[in-house]
């Protein structure tokens, strides 16, 4: 054996990291294990920002997560000592009736957010860029901004380390299983035992799960940074806030304000089915020719020259809900990378939680609606 601990967490990325950082910090004895040297662009925690937002148009019971995962970001920048967490506010945009927009009233009236309903005319005036169609309306919450996803993995492994956890990069876990109460781990490298174990391998969880990985869709998500028309205004973030819109029903885009000349765009969903080692991760042009039609019709001024694009995966569930908790038929292991293209938001939150659960303290938020099915 090369080494025992008491917790083995393998994936260092958005929750591998966070995990290994509020376990290092509860005093725990942790070693982090990862296929690439995070913060990488081979998995899910990348594409310089991310969208946090509040009014959760996937269900009202994400609100007090993501709420304390907010708080998480501010304080994690702090003890940083850099901006991780940019508010811009957020536009929710579609059909009234829509699954966007419904879903973002309801959590905002369930949870009391400060919140405004703005009609296809109100939007355009305030946010010129947008070109509403004649029924759509628009959700702005003024809680709702920008995460930068590579600074924040950087700062959760950073504090890790610095409260006594042992990363490994470039070790990937290749297969764990059940030792007495705990676990034994093999790596590319070694041995491991634990009491304690977080699979948090993102788009490889299914490998290290194959009980769960039918459940478990990995698709392709392109990325797209374009290069507004040359006269168009409007793009900073004051004008042009983080936004998700219902195009069709059903289907979304989702975009933020203009970065260093260029507004970065992508579709939600959609993505093509994927293997995470054989993923082609270069922008193509037929990403481009799925996005560009929405924009001309939607983002009109947005849909100039593309600058350039990367390739994110989604790891995700039928139900496109998390799946995060312990391991129904082994204790001793917790699951955290089921979380269906919309997870990194949370990260903070759920690094907490994992830890929480490690060590048997009361949580400040609650999983069990995302627990793992026992069957």
């Amino acid at each position: 054996m090369s080494g025992s601990c008491d917790v083995i967490v393998a994936g260092l990325g958005a929750m591998g990291g966070a995990a290994a950082c509020h376990l290092a910090r509860r005093g725990l004895a942790v070693a982090g294990f990862d296929r690439f040297a995070p913060p990488h662009d081979r998995g899910s925690s990348h594409g310089e920002t991310r969208i946090i937002r509040v009014a959760y148009f996937e269900d009202p019971r994400y609100v007090p997560l993501v709420r304390r995962a907010w708080e998480l970001w501010l304080a994690l920048g702090r003890d940083a000592g850099e901006t991780l967490l940019e508010p811009t506010g957020g536009l929710m945009i579609g059909a009234p009736d829509g699954v966007l927009v419904r879903g973002a009233l309801a959590s905002a009236r369930e949870h009391a957010l400060e919140h405004e309903v703005l009609d296809a005319s109100s939007l355009a005036r305030r946010f010129p860029a947008h070109r509403p169609g004649p029924i759509d309306v628009a959700v702005w919450e003024p809680l709702a901004g920008i995460l930068k996803p590579e600074a924040c993995v950087a700062a959760h492994l950073a504090a890790a380390r610095a409260a006594g956890a042992e990363l490994h990069p470039n070790e990937p876990v290749l297969e764990w299983a059940p030792d007495g109460e705990g676990v034994r781990v093999r790596t590319a490298r070694g041995e491991y035992r634990a009491a304690q174990l977080v699979l948090a391998s993102g788009a490889w969880l299914g490998r290290l799960l194959p009980g769960l990985a039918p459940a478990l869709a990995v698709t392709r998500q392109p990325l797209l940074w374009f290069e507004p028309a040359a006269n168009a205004g409007g793009f900073d973030a004051a004008h042009f806030p983080i936004f998700i819109r219902e195009h069709e029903p059903g289907r979304f885009f989702y975009g933020f304000p203009r970065r260093e000349g260029l507004v970065k765009l992508a579709i939600h969903l959609e993505g093509e089915p994927a293997d995470p080692d054989t993923l082609v991760r270069e922008a193509r042009p037929g990403d481009e020719a799925a996005l560009r039609p929405i924009l001309e019709r939607c983002l009109p001024d947005a849909a100039g020259r593309c600058a350039r694009g990367a390739v994110c995966l989604y790891t995700t569930t039928p139900d496109a809900h998390f799946r995060i908790g312990r391991l129904p038929s082994h204790a001793a292991v917790l699951v955290a990378s089921c979380c269906s293209g919309h997870g990194f938001k949370f990260a903070s939150a759920i690094g907490e939680c994992l830890a929480d659960l490690a060590t048997g303290r009361a949580s400040v938020t609650d999983l069990s609606p995302f627990a793992l099915p026992r069957a």
